[in-house]
C-alpha cells in the first residue's frame, strides 16, 4: 500500500509533463530572444553584494552578460526538452522553479547591463516585503487546517493596522501591537460564531467581515486620523541586528538585521511546523480539518478546536496588519494593505497548506514586489504600472495551477453537525 501511494504521488500525467516542458522551453527561448539578442558583446553586469549600511563589505560581482545569458538559455532549454520527452516525475515543480529562477536572473542581468544593482539589498528587501504575505499565509493555513475557509485575512490586517497605529499613538508601540492582535482575534471570533455556530456559508461570512473591516477602517481614517494627526503618528519598531549572526558575510545582514516582525516570521515558521506536525495539539487540529466525524468519535471537540483555530488565525492576521504601520511607515492610510491578505491566501495554496511551503511562496511574492521597485529605480524601459502588477501577475499564475494541484484539507469549508 505504501509503494502504491508513493507511485501515485510521484506520477505526473503525460499532458502535464508535456505542458511543463513546453513552458520551460518557452522560458529558455525567451532568455535568448528577448534578453540575449538585445545585448552587444562585451557588456558587463555588476551586482553589489553588500546591503546598504552594512559594515562588512564584499567585492562586487561583475560578469560578462551575454555569455551568461546564453548559458542559462541552453540549460533551461535542456531541462525543458528532457521534461517534454521523458519527464522529471516528482521533481517537476523543482525543475520548473530552477528554470524560472534562471529566467528571473537573466532578466535582472539584462536590466542591469552596463549598470549596477544592489543584489544584497534586493534580497534584504525581499525578506521585509515577504512578512505580511507569509504571516497572512500562516493565518489562513491555521484556519483551513481546522476546516474553516477564511478570505477575510485582508480585513483583519486592515483592522490590525488601524488599531495598532491609533493605540500606539496614544500609548506606546507594544500596547499598539497587543491591541492589533486582540482586534484580529475579535473579528475572527465573529467569523467563528457565524460559520461554526450558525453554519453560515464560510465564504459569505468572511466576505462580510472583510467588507465591514474595509469600510470601518476607511471611515475612521477619513473622519479622525486625517483630521487629528497626533492619532496617526505611532512611530515604528526599528531594526536591530542579532549579535554574531548579523556579522555573517552577505547572508547576515540580509537575514538578521531587521525589526521584530521579520524575526517573528522566522519564529512562527518553525513554531507552526513543530506545533502542527510534531504535537498532539497539531494532530487534533488537522484531524478536524480532514475528517471531523472521526475526530469526534475519538473524543475531540470539533467545534471547540475550530473556534480555537479561527481565533488564533485572527490574532495572526491582526499581528500581520500591525506590520504595515508599526513595522513600516508609522501611520495608517486607507486600504494600505493593497491586497496582501489575498496574496497570502495564494501563497498558502502555492505552499500546499504547509508552513515552509507558505513561507517559500511568500518569499517569491516578496521578491516580485521588491524587484518591481528596484527596476523602477534603474529606469528599465518597462511601464511602471506593469512593474507594480508583477506580484499580482505572479499570484494569478500560481492560482491558475501552473505548479499543480495542492492537497487541501478534505473537510475545508464544510460545517460540522454533531450527531
Amino acid at each position: 500500500m505504501t509503494t502504491t501511494l508513493r507511485k501515485k504521488i510521484d506520477y505526473v500525467s503525460p499532458s502535464r509533463q508535456r505542458w511543463m516542458g513546453g513552458i520551460q522551453m518557452a522560458l529558455a527561448l525567451g532568455i535568448w530572444a528577448i534578453f540575449s539578442r538585445s545585448l552587444e558583446t562585451g557588456t558587463f553586469t555588476t551586482f553589489v553584494m553588500t546591503p546598504g549600511g552594512s559594515e562588512f563589505e564584499l567585492p562586487n560581482w561583475i560578469f560578462s552578460t551575454l555569455p551568461t545569458l546564453n548559458t542559462f538559455a541552453m540549460i533551461a532549454f535542456a531541462f525543458g526538452a528532457y521534461q517534454f520527452i521523458k519527464g522529471f516525475g516528482k521533481r517537476t515543480n523543482l525543475i520548473l522553479s530552477i528554470v524560472v529562477g534562471l529566467f528571473v536572473f537573466s532578466f535582472l542581468s539584462w536590466a542591469t547591463a552596463e549598470k549596477s544593482i544592489n543584489l544584497a539589498g534586493l534580497l534584504k528587501g525581499t525578506m521585509v516585503r515577504a512578512v505580511p504575505i507569509a504571516l497572512g499565509a500562516f493565518a489562513a493555513m491555521i484556519n483551513e487546517r481546522a476546516g474553516i475557509v477564511n478570505i477575510a485575512i485582508e480585513g483583519k490586517m486592515l483592522a490590525g493596522a488601524l488599531v495598532s497605529v491609533l493605540i500606539g499613538s496614544l500609548t506606546n508601540l507594544w500596547i499598539g501591537l497587543i491591541a492589533a492582535i486582540i482586534v484580529g482575534g475579535l473579528l475572527a471570533w465573529v467569523h467563528g460564531i457565524l460559520s461554526i455556530k450558525y453554519k453560515t456559508d464560510q465564504i459569505i461570512s468572511s466576505t462580510v467581515i472583510l467588507i465591514f473591516a474595509t469600510g470601518l477602517t476607511s471611515f475612521v481614517s477619513a473622519r479622525f486620523l486625517q483630521k487629528y494627526q497626533h492619532l496617526n503618528s505611532s512611530g515604528i519598531f526599528h531594526s536591530f541586528p542579532i549579535p554574531i549572526l548579523s556579522e555573517i558575510p552577505f547572508f547576515g545582514p540580509i537575514l538578521f538585521d531587521h525589526n521584530i516582525f521579520v524575526y517573528a516570521m522566522y519564529f512562527f515558521l518553525f513554531f507552526l511546523y513543530f506545533a502542527l506536525f510534531q504535537t498532539r495539539w497539531g494532530l487534533r487540529l488537522r484531524s478536524v480539518g480532514e475528517h471531523p466525524k472521526a475526530a469526534d468519535t475519538l473524543g475531540i471537540d470539533v467545534n471547540k478546536t475550530r473556534y480555537m483555530a479561527v481565533i488564533l488565525s485572527g490574532m495572526m492576521g491582526g499581528f500581520a496588519g500591525a506590520y504595515f504601520t508599526l513595522g513600516s511607515v508609522g501611520r495608517f492610510d486607507e486600504v494600505m494593505t493593497a491586497g496582501r491578505g489575498f496574496i497570502g491566501l495564494a501563497a498558502m495554496i502555492f505552499g500546499n497548506w504547509s508552513p515552509f511551503g507558505s513561507f517559500g511562496a511568500g518569499l517569491l511574492f516578496g521578491f516580485a514586489d521588491s524587484l518591481a521597485s528596484k527596476l523602477a529605480i534603474l529606469g528599465v524601459n518597462i511601464s511602471s504600472e506593469f512593474l507594480l502588477m508583477t506580484p499580482y501577475i505572479a499570484t494569478m499564475i500560481v492560482l491558475a495551477g501552473v505548479v499543480g494541484r495542492g492537497q487541501m484539507p478534505a473537510a475545508s469549508g464544510q460545517p460540522y453537525e454533531k450527531e
